[in-house]
């Protein structure tokens, strides 16, 4: 009835909006009410729509983003932001001591290895005028020695026994540790002469280019190999 009622004084009120019309001027046509006009007023005599249509705007409204305090003693929260995962850095060797091919205009022969100390290269000379060079760690201060030895022996992933006065000094180190990656001799080792001294690879290979061992020459594992490869016992080896 309300609605019935609502209706018609619509239509009643539309009449006495619209001007006569004068004279030489065509009357315009009578105002008629939409039935869509009564929509929101049937919207609202319908509970079950309305409540379908709130429905659907409460699936569409965003989550807010979790909040945590500002400081543990201030209501005021702000928005959780997310920490980046932290980067794990890996220490290598410096590209400057990579392996590369380099000239030779030397007097040793080919087939010998000259280890330079001062510049950190170890320079295996080749019959082309040409030599490898390799990057080095060696010696550190007070450490340091020169002179000329052969390769007396080779070792595949070699044990090592720390000598008594290295002990002595690091009384930390075992009496004895058996090859693998792990072992600070590294992959290969070249015995020079009589010595205790050995050209070796190294778990280490941020130390090459440095003064760090007890007077052993040390290099990347890969490096190593690879002159393991090319020279045999009895090659000379020149350290300056």
């Amino acid at each position: 009835m309300a609605l019935t009622a609502l209706m018609v004084a619509a239509t009643a009120a539309v009449p006495m909006m619209v001007q006569p019309a004068t004279a030489g001027q065509v009357a315009p046509p009578p105002l008629v009410l939409s039935p869509n006009l009564t929509e929101p007023w049937v919207l609202q005599l319908q509970p079950r729509a309305a409540t379908r249509n709130t429905q659907r705007v409460q699936r569409q409204r965003v989550q807010p983003q979790r909040a945590q305090p500002v400081n543990w003693w201030s209501r005021q929260r702000q928005p959780v932001q997310q920490r980046p995962a932290p980067q794990t850095r890996t220490r290598q060797v410096a590209p400057q001591f990579l392996p590369t091919i380099v000239t030779y205009d030397g007097k040793h022969k080919p087939g010998t290895i000259v280890i330079d100390t001062n510049a950190r290269y170890l320079y295996l000379v080749q019959s082309d005028g040409t030599a490898r060079r390799y990057g080095v760690g060696v010696g550190k201060p007070g450490f340091e020695w020169a002179g000329s030895h052969k390769v007396t022996r080779k070792a595949e992933w070699p044990d090592w026994r720390p000598p008594a006065a290295m002990r002595k000094r690091r009384p930390d180190l075992p009496v004895f540790m058996a090859g693998g990656p792990d072992n600070p001799l590294g992959a290969r080792a070249l015995y020079l002469g009589s010595t205790l001294y050995r050209i070796h690879g190294s778990n280490q290979p941020w130390t090459i280019g440095h003064a760090v061992s007890s007077g052993c020459i040390r290099m990347r594992n890969e490096d190593v190999i690879d002159l393991y490869e090319r020279v045999g016992v009895g090659t000379t080896v020149h350290v300056i």
